[in-house]
C-alpha cells in the first residue's frame, strides 16, 4: 500500500526520490522557478497536494464538524486553560479572532492554492500519456472541490481562484463569490474528476490511497444531496455501486490500522506511523487527560477534546455492535473529578475508532483518516431516495443496520423513515467529521443544538449562561479577522 505525501512549503515544494506515496521527510527542496519541467516533477506536485490534507486531519478541523456540533465535547480541567478558543467552537462563543477557525481557513486555502500551482504548471509539460497527465489534473481538482466544499458550507460566500497566485497584482482580488458560483466550481471539477479517473482497479500497488472514481461520485453526490439537488444525487450515488465496494464484516476494521484502504474505503488521508512526520496523532488529541500512561504508555497527558457527548452515547440503538466499537469508557479513580465523567459513572468516554495500542513513539499513532466509507454512501443513497421519492431507500438501510446487528427496517411512515436514515447516519459515521454538515444539510442546525445546549447546562454545571445561545448567523463561522483586516474580506453577517 503507501501512498507517499510530500508536503509543500508555501510557493515550493518538497520533495523525495521515494516511489511511494507517503514519503519521510524531503532531501532537497526545488524552488517553482526551476521545477515543474517533466512528468516525474509533476508527479512529486501532485503529491504535495495529496500532503496537504494531512494537516488538515491532524489539525483541529475536528472541532469545526464534531465538536460544533453535538456528538463531541471536551474535558474541562480546571488547571489547564490554554486550549479554551477550541473550548469556545463547542458552545458557539466564539469571535473571529478565534485561533482555531483561522487554522483551518488557512489550511485549506493552502491547500487550494498547492493545487492550483499544479493545475497551472501542468499546462505547460509534455506528458507521454496524455491520460496520466489528465488524471494528474483530475486528482487535483477533486482535493481542490473537496476544500471549497468544506470552505463553502462552513463559511458561506468565499474567495475562490483557480490559478496559481504568486503575488497580488492590481487586477487580484480577495472579493467573496457567491455560494452558487462556489458551487459551479465544485461541481465542474468533481463532475471531470468522475469522468477522467479510474476506479481502483486502474492503480498499482503503490498508488493505493490516490483519488479514484468512486470518491469523485461520492463527492459529487454529496454535493447534489446538500444542494437538494436529489435526483443528480441518486445518480451520482448509484454509480458508486456499480464499482465493487462492500461492506466489511467488522465495523472495527473500517479503522484499524491493520486494514487500511479496504473493499469499504472509498477515500482516506494516508498516514504511517514508521515514516517522521507522516504520522497521524489522532488518540493523543482525544483521549482522556489523566490516561496518557494507561492507554498509550508514556507519561504526560492527553489532549482530553472531542470527548463523546451523553448525547451521541445514548443515540445508539440497544443492541448496536457500533456503540463499543466507537466509544470506550476510560476506568480510573481521576475521573470523579471530572463533570463530564459523571453521566457515565463516573468513567470518561474518548472515541475507540483512532485508538489501537500499542504505540511505537510518543505523539504518533497510525491510523488513517476515513474520509469517506461506503456505508456513508448506503445512508446518503437512502437519503438521496427518501427525498426524490425515485426508489426504496430501505435495501441500503438495512445493510448497515444489518452489519451493526440490528433488525431490518420497514413499513415506517415518511417522517419516520427519514428520521431513521438521518439517525442511521448519525451513529454509523460518528467522529469522522460528517455531523455538522449533516445537520446544516437537513436544516435541523438551529433545534438540535438549542435542545442539546439545554441538556448540556443541565449536566455540565461549569457551563455559563451565554453558552450555546444559537442564533442563525451561528451557523455559519466568522471570517477570520486576519482575512478581513489584511485582506479586506467583507465579514459574515452577524459577526
Amino acid at each position: 500500500m503507501r501512498l507517499i505525501y510530500i508536503l509543500a512549503l508555501g510557493g515550493a515544494l518538497a520533495f523525495s526520490a521515494c516511489n511511494h506515496m507517503l514519503d519521510v521527510k524531503p532531501h532537497s527542496f526545488s524552488s517553482d522557478n526551476n521545477y515543474y519541467e517533466n512528468e516525474e516533477q509533476m508527479l512529486r506536485a501532485v503529491n504535495g497536494v495529496y500532503g496537504r490534507l494531512q494537516g488538515l486531519y491532524t489539525s483541529d478541523f475536528w472541532a469545526l464538524t464534531e465538536m460544533r456540533a453535538d456528538n463531541t465535547t471536551y474535558q474541562y480541567a480546571e488547571a489547564d486553560r490554554g486550549a479554551q478558543q477550541r473550548e469556545e467552537i463547542d458552545e458557539f462563543l466564539i469571535t473571529a479572532s478565534n485561533n482555531y477557525v483561522n487554522n483551518a481557513w488557512s489550511n485549506m486555502y493552502n491547500t487550494i492554492q498547492q493545487a492550483n500551482v499544479v493545475l497551472t504548471r501542468i499546462e505547460g509539460v509534455q506528458f507521454a500519456d496524455e491520460a496520466l497527465k489528465n488524471r494528474y489534473i483530475a486528482e487535483v481538482k477533486f482535493i481542490r472541490a473537496t476544500q471549497y466544499f468544506h470552505l463553502v458550507r462552513l463559511f458561506g460566500e468565499v474567495p475562490f481562484h483557480v490559478t496559481e497566485i504568486t503575488e497580488p497584482t492590481a487586477t487580484f482580488t480577495y472579493k467573496k463569490a457567491s455560494i452558487d458560483e462556489v458551487y459551479d466550481l465544485i461541481i465542474t471539477d468533481v463532475t471531470f474528476a468522475a469522468q477522467t479517473l479510474p476506479g481502483t482497479e486502474g492503480y498499482g500497488k503503490n498508488d493505493v490511497g490516490r483519488v479514484t472514481k468512486g470518491a469523485a461520485y461520492t463527492l459529487l453526490g454529496e454535493v447534489h444531496l446538500t444542494r437538494k439537488e436529489y435526483s443528480l444525487a441518486v445518480k451520482a450515488f448509484q454509480e458508486v455501486t456499480k464499482l465493487g465496494y462492500t461492506l466489511v464484516n467488522d465495523y472495527a476494521d473500517c479503522f484499524s490500522p491493520l486494514a487500511k484502504n479496504n473493499k469499504e474505503s472509498i477515500f482516506e488521508v494516508q498516514y504511517d506511523h514508521s515514516i517522521e512526520g507522516e504520522n497521524s496523532n489522532f488518540i493523543f488529541m482525544f483521549g482522556p487527560r489523566d490516561a496518557k500512561m494507561d492507554l498509550v504508555g508514556f507519561p504526560g497527558t492527553l489532549g482530553s477534546t472531542n470527548i463523546p457527548t451523553l448525547s451521541i452515547y445514548n443515540a445508539y440503538e440497544t443492541d448496536d455492535l457500533r456503540r463499543d466499537k466507537s466509544i470506550a469508557l476510560y476506568d480510573h479513580e481521576s475521573s470523579k473529578n471530572y463533570q463530564e465523567a459523571q453521566a457515565f459513572g463516573y468513567k470518561m468516554p474518548f472515541i475507540k475508532k483512532f485508538y489501537h495500542a500499542p504505540y511505537l513513539e510518543d505523539g504518533r499513532s497510525n491510523e488513517n483518516w476515513p474520509v469517506y466509507r461506503y456505508a456513508h454512501v448506503l445512508l446518503m443513497l437512502a437519503e438521496s431516495l427518501q427525498e426524490s421519492g425515485e426508489g426504496d431507500p430501505y435495501p441500503h438501510l438495512n445493510a448497515v443496520r444489518q452489519r451493526a446487528g440490528l433488525k431490518p427496517l420497514s413499513g415506517l411512515s415518511k417522517e419516520d423513515l427519514t428520521k431513521a436514515i438521518a439517525h442511521e447516519q448519525r451513529v454509523e459515521v460518528a467522529f469522522e467529521n460528517h455531523r455538522w454538515y449533516q445537520l446544516l444539510r437537513t436544516g435541523t442546525a438551529e433545534e438540535v443544538m438549542k435542545k442539546h445546549g439545554v441538556e448540556e447546562k443541565k449536566r455540565l454545571s461549569r457551563l455559563s449562561e451565554a453558552s450555546y445561545n444559537i442564533q442563525k448567523h451561528k451557523l455559519l463561522f466568522p471570517i477570520p479577522e486576519r482575512e478581513v483586516r489584511l485582506n479586506g474580506i467583507s465579514q459574515n453577517q452577524g459577526w
